[in-house]
């Protein structure tokens, strides 16, 4: 049996999801008049699902997900829209809102919408136990000139990072932050052997550089190499590019204040921040980072 809190201020349209919502056997339905009043009730019992109106008084529907995405992560929220609340529909959803029902569909997606949205959250928190049974996993990607997919690959590998328990969310962050970096530098600096100091005088410049490489050889042949190992200590991950590469030795260092606005060496700053090791290979077209566990 799964609980559904309904939050809406006004009385009939929180009787009418209950009243469909509760054609399901498999469902109870709680209610909540306002974002407080839904807060309050969160502390006192949760539910496995909140479905929540957008224009409130006292606290609206935007401010309520922001609120369980921070405090009740695991519970998703379903938003109730009608007339007037589209662009606050679409910041909650852009927020951390599960999914939205029209008012005005109310009868013919309601239950389908919690149902579905309750079932994949029902998967992900198995997914999430089965995590915690992660000792090790190991993974190798092999990926062409291809900027579309550095994001998939980030996100992948930072949900990776903090299922296995490495760090929380701001130092899981920290860690995409710095992979981006280091599979962008291996993209752009070295298989396509574009530099920072163009893309600083000259952006538009630079995009065309990008696009004309990747149709050309050598730069549209080479691939990128990633590797990442992660256990409950550390991760550790390997990116490797097939670019001419540089020498080490005469990496500028990022930390002096004269090369802090220099774009070359903002990458291996932020890679050196947020990683506890950053190592080059003697070519310089490998980096390996590692990030310890805490």
């Amino acid at each position: 049996m799964a609980t559904v809190l309904v939050v809406d201020d006004l009385a009939v349209d929180r009787n009418l999801a209950g009243a469909l919502l509760e054609k399901s056997s498999e469902l109870t339905v709680e209610f909540a008049v306002n974002g407080l009043d839904a807060l309050a009730h969160l502390e006192r019992h949760q539910p496995d699902i909140v479905l929540t109106d957008l224009i409130m008084p006292e606290m609206d529907g935007l401010r309520l997900v922001e609120e369980i995405a921070e405090r009740h992560p695991l519970i998703p929220v379903i938003l109730m829209t009608g007339r007037g609340s589209e662009e606050i529909a679409v910041r909650a959803l852009k927020t951390g809102a599960a999914s939205y029902v029209p008012k005005s569909l109310f009868s013919t997606l309601l239950l389908e919408t919690v149902q579905n949205v309750l079932e994949a959250s029902r998967i992900e928190r198995c997914e999430m136990r089965l995590m915690d049974c992660l000792t090790h996993s190991e993974m190798a990607f092999l990926l062409g000139n291809d900027s579309s997919l550095i994001p998939p690959l980030i996100n992948y590998l930072h949900r990776t990072v903090r299922a296995v328990g490495l760090c929380d969310k701001t130092n899981g962050i920290r860690v995409s932050v710095a992979l981006e970096e280091a599979v962008s530098n291996a993209m752009f600096h070295g298989n396509l052997e574009v530099t920072s100091e163009l893309r600083a005088s000259d952006s538009n410049a630079y995009q065309r550089l990008l696009e004309d490489r990747r149709q050309r050889a050598p730069y549209r042949d080479r691939v990128i190499h990633v590797n990442a190992r992660f256990t409950r200590q550390e991760a550790r991950f390997v990116i490797r590019d097939q670019g001419p590469g540089f020498d080490p030795d005469n990496l500028p260092d990022p930390t002096d204040p004269e090369n802090l606005e220099k774009a070359s060496g903002r990458g291996l700053l932020l890679m050196r921040t947020f990683m506890d090791a950053v190592e080059f290979n003697r070519t310089g077209n490998e980096v390996t980072m590692v990030k310890k566990a805490g």
